[in-house]
């Protein structure tokens, strides 16, 4: 390298956060759908499970009396990332756990100094070690969202195909609109993916093309589809994708990801 050169910025992950205070959207099921295919492609990506249910745990074959220390400490400052990380049947796919005391941490930041940033300061020290890092939301608007949109340089919102799609979406984008102005400038809406998407039925393609009228090109053009392999994967502990590659919903998500990779070489090359 030339001595007058400048100096190559140093790797850091991109952090998306999942989001939607609505629940059975599949935001679960598309972080570790979106993170395994993610790995496929060589991405080293960590699952943060930031969801008391701890579906995303679960979804990754880690029973809830094998997982230690997980979120709730990494919050607490009880333990770091590179402690709580857990591998998983995927390679270069990783995740932090999420137990039962999660459940409890809403109430528990209240009283803290940075209760906003504590997400965003346990990750500093990781994001050197990964591309991508998926933060699974709880379907709330409360500190452990909060927190995560504060971590994130950016939003991927799971909207489900039904009638109600877009009441309550406002709430989030206004969520998010605040986190911007409070505490997270560079926070952006990345993409927003429709799930459970039905091409029997005259109301989904109703609903995408609501979805698609309001959020313009910010909408994936991979729509996931209501499909029964992706509902049974989870039981197994397996990613559909690793449960029935060739099921239309491995498909979906594959294409997502493609999806998101583009959307993140674009912002590169305009960001530079």
């Amino acid at each position: 390298m030339p001595a007058d050169a400048p100096t190559p910025a140093p790797k850091r992950a991109r952090i998306l956060a999942l989001a939607n205070q609505k629940g059975g959207v599949g935001k679960t099921t598309t972080t570790i759908n979106l993170g395994t295919a993610l790995a496929a492609t060589g991405k080293r990506v960590l699952i943060v499970d930031n969801d008391p249910q701890g579906n995303a745990s679960t979804g990754l074959g880690i029973g809830r009396t094998e997982r230690g220390t997980g979120t709730y400490e990494l919050l607490f400052g009880e333990t770091t990332v590179e402690a709580s990380v857990r591998g998983t049947s995927i390679p270069k796919l990783f995740v932090v756990t999420a137990s039962a005391d999660l459940s409890g941490a809403e109430l528990e930041l209240v009283e803290l100094e940075r209760r906003e940033f504590r997400l965003r300061d346990a990750l500093t020290s990781a994001t050197a070690d990964y591309d991508y890092i998926l933060i699974d939301c709880p379907p709330a608007l409360g500190l452990l969202t909060l927190n995560a949109l504060a971590a994130a340089d950016s939003v991927l919102v799971p909207l489900q195909c039904e009638f109600y799609a877009l009441e309550g979406l406002s709430q989030l984008i206004r969520t998010i609109e605040r986190v911007k102005r409070t505490f997270n400038p560079a926070l952006e809406i990345q993409g927003v993916v429709l799930t459970m998407f039905d091409r029997r039925n005259n109301l989904s393609d109703m609903v995408a093309a609501d979805v698609r009228g309001f959020f313009g090109e910010k909408v994936y053009e991979t729509v996931i589809p209501r499909n029964v392999r992706v509902s049974e994967a989870p039981s197994h502990g397996k990613p559909v994708l690793l449960y029935d590659l060739k099921s239309a919903g491995a498909k979906a998500y594959i294409h997502l990801a493609g999806e998101v990779l583009k959307r993140e070489r674009n912002r590169q090359s305009v960001h530079g």
